[in-house]
């Protein structure tokens, strides 16, 4: 399953409140924070929209089966 790694690359001082909102939903707080989320249209927008605030990479994750006791 593939997953997104965001890292917040730069700092949120200054940026607007939408791209705030965004990086917030994203999980992002500071600089260095990096969150994995599913690969979808959704995260891949606020992903676009702060683009120039966050490092994006495509990691492939495997699930792991847990078992019921």
């Amino acid at each position: 399953m593939k997953k997104l790694l965001v890292t917040l690359t730069r700092s949120k001082a200054g940026q607007k409140k939408n791209h705030l909102a965004n990086l917030e939903a994203l999980g992002l707080a500071k600089v260095g924070d990096q969150a994995l989320h599913e690969d979808n249209a959704a995260i891949r927008g606020m992903c676009f929209k702060v683009q120039h605030l966050v490092s994006v990479e495509e990691v492939e994750v495997e699930e792991v089966e847990v078992e019921a006791r």
